[in-house]
């Protein structure tokens, strides 16, 4: 059927112009919006649907809505690489010997323990988050900071680390509210 208008008008039923209505949430009613279907008449279907962008208050929150973004619902385990253009959301750990490249953010809901790169296309706007924020190696940007020497306390909450007067900072992830900082 390549370059063939569907015709659809005989698969039409009386019950359909209401289905319809309810689906696309229009008033159907005496003063609401109508769609009437007469016999022979085609149903115009339109090339694209606009939507209203979402736009979120937190800028955090907002870079989800500007680029793609790649859910992975398992432990990246030691050889394994990960490259995306966009977003990368782990469900599970990023262990030692594993990495992770994304050109926007980088959410780890476990431990991160591997090589992580976010904004790997120059994006300085781009964090890294973990429950458990322990990178072998984490980058933004053009900016690399690696894990500190010696014994490190493990935090009991999660961490975010992004660039901040040009340099990388971890921050306590607390949402709304003012953030607690270390400088790497």
């Amino acid at each position: 059927m390549t370059g063939e208008t569907p015709d659809i008008q005989n698969q039409v039923t009386e019950e359909m112009p209401a289905e319809l209505a309810s689906i696309l949430d229009l008033e159907v009613g005496e003063t609401g919006n109508r769609i009437e279907f007469e016999e022979g008449e085609k149903v115009p279907v339109p090339e694209k649907l606009s939507f209203k962008p979402l736009v979120h208050k937190d800028p955090w929150q907002q870079a989800f809505v500007d680029e793609n973004t790649i859910l992975i619902k398992r432990t990246v385990r030691s050889g394994q690489s990960i490259q995306f253009d966009g977003n990368v959301v782990v469900l599970g750990d990023v262990n030692p010997g594993s990495e992770i490249v994304a050109s926007g953010n980088i959410i780890v809901m476990g431990a991160l323990r591997g090589v992580v790169h976010a904004g790997a296309t120059g994006n300085k706007e781009a964090t890294v988050s973990a429950f458990k924020l322990q990178p072998t190696q984490l980058r933004i940007a053009n900016h690399i900071t690696r894990a500190p020497d010696g014994d490190y306390l493990s935090p009991d909450h999660p961490e975010t680390a992004r660039i901040k007067d040009g340099i990388v900072v971890i921050e306590v992830y607390q949402l709304g509210q003012d953030r607690q900082t270390k400088i790497c």
